[in-house]
Parts: structure tokens; sequence; C-alpha cells
């Protein structure tokens, strides 16, 4: 902000640059989105000196919808940026035997993923063009919070080198050793250095949530593989699918996967109860391409969270924030959605088909 707040359009590729950067370190869109980038960015129309009425709600508008479709983006550029994406490499592997690495997944999604983090602040401006457009106002206030925060302590440096570690393992060293292993020896260091207090790690009582639900849907996953419930129930619905070529199976599948998120709250749920379906019909069809649908899969999960105001966890707190229309967020919601989708299709695909060659 301190660098490119000069301007409103700066201002919106500064919220997705800042995302950008802490995704690969947050498993969690709604503590990346939702309690990082919100609560920096909802006082920036009063610093501008939007005022009050249509000025402030247009700036506040263009600013919120940036930061949600910028979230759901990056939600889908690195594996670690979203707790479901593990999951449905984990019901991947269980079911299909395909091992799907970070930089694997992070290549393949580059090309979407770069475009769009430069579209969606450009047409976001477009589509709510603030009324207010230059101010400077925000890098000066940008510039003086960073003099009061001070320098950097002993805990936030320990943090920050962790942090580094983690994803450098993950990316780095998967063959030798497991990505769960890997935070649970950085969560433990965390706890040895001071960083954290045990009474924090008990007290964050989603991540709990997400081992115990996690742990045990991978569990039943390899389970039913093994008594042959998912290749009975793959070949019964690859029967439907007869007639068409392999790719046209895997485009639909994707297509049907994206759109089903409509009728789920949250993308864990979602994932859970699809994706075992959707992975055991692909295996089903003879010469389909498994490995690039596994990805397509998996990069839909981050990007269908803009579909609408219940589909991600950051969603609803975009949605109630008093600057979105609640027209608009299912207009955006939609018109992003399809923007998003058409990318994958058409850029994606034939990126990670190509890459599997």
């Amino acid at each position: 902000m301190r660098s490119l707040g000069h301007r409103t359009l700066g201002l919106g590729y500064a919220v997705a640059l800042s995302d950008v950067l802490i995704a690969p370190f947050t498993p969690s869109n709604t503590a990346r989105s939702a309690g990082m980038i919100y609560p920096v960015i909802r006082h920036i129309p009063d610093l501008y000196g939007a005022g009050t009425g249509q000025a402030t709600r247009e700036l506040g508008a263009y600013l919120m919808w940036v930061a949600f479709a910028t979230t759901c983006v990056t939600s889908s550029m690195f594996v670690t940026a979203l707790a479901p994406n593990l999951l449905l490499l984990d019901l991947a592997r269980s079911t299909t035997g395909i091992t799907i690495t970070w930089t694997e997944w992070f290549v393949g999604f580059l090309p979407v993923g770069v475009l769009l983090i430069l579209l969606v602040p450009w047409i976001t401006w477009r589509l709510h063009t603030p009324e207010v457009r230059e101010s400077a106002a925000v890098p000066r206030w940008a510039a003086d919070a960073l003099v009061a925060m001070g320098r950097t302590s002993r805990r936030e440096a320990g943090m920050g080198a962790l942090a580094v570690m983690s994803l450098a393992l993950w990316i780095f060293a998967t063959a030798v050793i497991d990505a769960t292993l890997v935070a649970m020896i950085a969560v433990s260091l965390m706890l040895a250095l001071g960083i954290v207090s045990w009474e924090d790690i008990l007290g964050h009582r989603p991540a709990w949530n997400v081992l115990a639900w996690f742990a045990t849907l991978v569990v039943l996953a390899d389970g039913l593989n093994r008594v042959g419930v998912v290749t009975w129930l793959g070949h019964g619905t690859a029967a439907w699918l007869v007639g068409y070529s392999p790719t046209v199976v895997m485009l639909w599948l994707v297509v049907l996967f994206f759109v089903m998120h409509y009728a789920f709250a949250g993308i864990t749920a979602h994932a859970t109860a699809v994706a075992p379906v959707m992975l055991a019909a692909a295996a089903g069809v003879d010469g389909l391409p498994i490995r690039p649908f596994v990805l397509l899969l998996g990069f839909s999960l981050g990007i269908m969270g803009v579909l609408t105001p219940y589909a991600t966890g950051p969603a609803p707190l975009y949605y109630g924030c008093g600057f979105i229309a609640r027209r608009d967020f299912w207009r955006l919601g939609a018109l992003f959605g399809l923007l998003f989708l058409t990318t994958l299709l058409a850029i994606g695909a034939p990126w990670v088909l190509a890459s599997a060659r």
C-alpha cells in the first residue's frame, strides 16, 4: 500500500499481491483473507477521503471484491493455500494411486493463476470504478503504520523462518519427509522456541476440527477403495459416459464438479461429498488422463469459492461487510465464476495435458 496506494487501481493490485505473498504459508483462506487482509482494508475508504455515502460504498465494494476474488484464485494457486486441496490429493492418492507434488500443482496452475491475478483488480475496477481515484493519504498512512510497528521481534523472525523452512521442505523434500510431518515439526519448534504457547494450540479449535475430519475421511476413502466400493461406483458412473472421448468426459466432469458447488456451503463439504464420486467416475473411463484430471479437479476447488456468499470461509464476511450489495455479490459471483472456469478450461486444461505427455 505504501508503494501502490496512490491510485485506487494500484491499491487493488497491492491487496492482490499481498494475498499472493502469504497464500503459500496459510492453508486457510479464512485466516488469510478474513483474518489478515480484511482488517487492514476495512478502513481504507476513509483514508482516501471518500467520506460517507455512495463514494465510500463504491471504493469499499471495489476493494472488498478484489480481496475476496483474489483469495479464491490464490487458494487454487498453491496446494498449501487451502486445506481441501490437501484433502483432495489424499483422496486421489487413496482411490487412484496418483501422487501430486507441491511443485507440480504450482506449475500446473501458474498460467491460469498469473492471468487471473492480473485480471481481477482491473475487471473489478471497470465494473466498480470508484469516484475517488487518487490519494496521497494511503501511502502516508501505510508508511506511518510500518514505523509504528517497530522492528521485527524475535518471535516474528522465528515464525517467518519456520514458515520459509516448511515451504522449502514441502517443495523440495517430499520424497524424503512427509508433508504432515513437516507441519508437525514446525509446530513443535514453535512451542519449543516460545513463539506460541500450548494454550494457543489448544485454543485453535478449527485446526483440531480439520485434523479430526480430514484424518477420518482419508482413512474412510482408503477403506472404501480396498473393499471395491469406489471401483463399483466408478464403473457404474462411467456407463453413462460411453460414446464420448476421454478428454471431453474429463472436462465435463470438471464443469459438473464446479457448478455443483452452488449446492454446498463450504469447499470442504463439497470435496468430501463429491470428489470421491468424480474420481471414481474418471477412473472408470478407459483412456481418461487421470493425472491431469486430478489436477484440474484440485484447481477448481479454490476458484469455485467465488460463486456464492456461502461458497467458502471468507465469503460471509465480505457478503455482510456493508459495501457490496447482495444482488451485486451474486451477480459478480456468477460473472467471475464463469471467468475463472473458462480460463481453467481454455488455458489450464491444455497446459496440464501437454505437461503430462
